[in-house]
């Protein structure tokens, strides 16, 4: 393979390059390489000068865009996703050790769902390892990382912004390294490195935990594109968790599913399941270490291990060993020091009854379960590409509800979907009132590139989207008030996470349920399981006072 560099401000090494608008493509470079695996990248010339301005992706009304300032989602306490404004990783710069370079700093920004704050970690590890240490000031960094989310336009938009202000900074501190990272890398690829020429590394989220090579690379004068899938290889890269208490484990990446309206399977590649025996050391090590809880997470979880019939040895009579999630669950259910066991997300066309069972059965796994419905009416669920109905859904939470009366639900929706007609969107909204969900997470539809649904002529319009929004919200949020006060005047057994960072007389932490609880006591208390008798019940949270057991 013929190997090329590309340099700010110098000539190309590579007499071949074409001219093609505003880059110069100097080749494909085989630039990092751990194993049989190896990181296509593109290395990229870009002129400051001659990158032209480039359209908004949305236009929207003066009203429309007044509306849309509103808060769209009401998962203010879910701990699944990052919330509007992300999350900056923090991890107390002590960590990196005595006699550590502590001269280089970096800061990660994440948005989106679970699996990017994992990922936030495995390149806060990998960083780590390279000397830097963690800083919560974007303006301190010397490497500043934006990992990102694609799945609705508003996020990604949020990510151009905060991208306009650091560009301005590099153009006066050139050494500043600026990454962006996540599903935004992965979808634009080299259109971001054209829209905003100060970026160094573009990078998906296949390559978290090799960032440090990649900024290696940068500090060659080359710009990055890592986008392309790769095998994700195992214990590249420690993550550098964001609590002392839980801990994310990946145990698939990607998704196969095809549902119309949503480019994960773009931007995240196939399915990818972690070997069980990798899996289960991990969560051994994360017991050991000191860790109370742990979330296996996966996209499409109940996914996991269709793709490892064909690549784990077979057993000793010849036939091929076949694991799926309820056998991996049984398989890390003994991890030393874990007091609790959580897994997302699920998928209705998959959640087994076995795995229910498994559930009721495991006494360390939670009674909480996170399973995204969409839409509550079938033809929708059908253009959506879901593969299952609503009376298939309900079925699910009865047997759920049969084994764990007291369970908690979770779930997805989004309004607003091409064609969603009012009646269908009542039917939505009738079925969170039927089920009783702890919490919704709700999304108005916003169409995302390479998806089918986003080229459909019957799009809703965006003052009806938000207007069902808003109904919506108030529908979730006087379901899970109801669903409350089932706690009112019990003792809940509460995992501390630490103290509460608006009142810090107050702890914090959560039921086996995932309620969200506030209660005064020691500091001491962080990491433990202690007793709580609930005295208030809110939406989406809970407050009480310590008890004795």
């Amino acid at each position: 393979m013929r190997m090329t560099r590309a340099t700010r401000g110098g000539n190309e090494r590579n007499d071949t390059t074409k001219m093609r608008g505003s880059i110069r493509r100097s080749g494909w470079t085989d630039a990092v390489a751990r194993g049989k695996d190896s990181v296509r990248m593109r290395t990229i010339h870009v002129k400051t000068n001659d990158v032209a301005e480039i359209p908004a992706r949305e236009r929207w009304t003066s009203v429309a865009k007044a509306a849309a300032q509103e808060t769209s989602r009401v998962d203010v306490t879910s701990d699944l996703y990052c919330g509007k404004d992300g999350q900056v990783l923090v991890r107390p710069s002590h960590e990196s050790g005595p006699g550590t370079k502590a001269e280089k700093k970096y800061y990660i920004h994440t948005w989106g769902c679970q699996m990017n704050k994992a990922d936030a970690e495995r390149m806060a590890g990998d960083l780590e390892t390279k000397g830097y240490v963690n800083c919560i000031d974007p303006d301190q960094a010397d490497v500043l990382v934006y990992n990102t989310c694609s799945i609705r336009d508003k996020a990604e938009q949020k990510v151009y912004s905060a991208l306009g202000i650091q560009a301005e900074r590099k153009r006066k501190q050139p050494d500043l390294k600026i990454v962006v990272a996540g599903c935004v890398a992965s979808q634009e690829g080299e259109t971001l490195l054209r829209r905003v020429p100060e970026l160094d590394l573009v990078m998906g989220p296949h390559h978290a935990n090799r960032i440090g090579s990649l900024l290696e690379q940068v500090e060659l004068g080359q710009q990055v594109c890592a986008i392309e899938p790769i095998h994700i290889e195992e214990d590249i890269a420690v993550p550098r968790r964001d609590s002392n208490t839980t801990a994310w484990v990946n145990v698939i990446y990607g998704c196969n599913e095809r549902c119309s309206y949503c480019v994960v399977p773009n931007v995240r590649g196939v399915e990818q399941s972690r070997e069980p025996d990798a899996i289960r050391r991990e969560c051994h090590a994360v017991g050991e270490a000191g860790y109370k809880e742990i979330t296996l997470l996966g996209q499409n979880i109940d996914a996991y291990g269709r793709d490892l019939d064909a690549v784990l040895p077979k057993k000793e009579d010849g036939t091929p060993q076949r694991w799926r999630f309820t056998d991996l669950l049984y398989h890390v259910h003994d991890a030393p020091g874990i007091e609790r066991i959580r897994f997302a997300t699920s998928h209705p066309r998959y959640f087994a009854d076995r795995l229910i069972k498994a559930c009721h059965e495991l006494p360390k796994v939670c009674e909480y379960f996170h399973i995204p419905f969409q839409s509550g009416n079938n033809d929708v669920l059908k253009a959506m590409k879901r593969g299952y109905s609503r009376e298939r859904y309900l079925d699910i939470v009865n047997n759920v509800r049969k084994y764990m009366p007291d369970a908690s639900l979770s779930a997805d929706v989004i309004v607003g979907f091409p064609g969603e007609t009012e009646e269908q969107f009542m039917d939505t909204v009738t079925l969170i009132q039927e089920v009783g969900f702890d919490l919704v997470n709700t999304a108005a539809y916003s169409p995302r590139p390479m998806t089918p649904a986003a080229e459909w002529e019957n799009q809703v319009a965006d003052l009806v989207k938000q207007d069902r929004l808003h109904r919506i919200n108030r529908v979730v949020k006087q379901v899970a008030e109801e669903r409350s006060q089932r706690y009112l005047g019990r003792v809940e057994e509460i995992l501390v996470e630490g103290a509460n960072p608006k009142n810090p007389t107050q702890l914090m932490g959560r039921t086996r349920g995932n309620k969200l609880t506030f209660f005064e006591g020691p500091l001491e208390c962080q990491g433990k399981l202690v007793d709580v008798l609930i005295e208030e019940a809110r939406a989406f949270s809970l407050t009480g006072r310590m008890v004795q057991p």
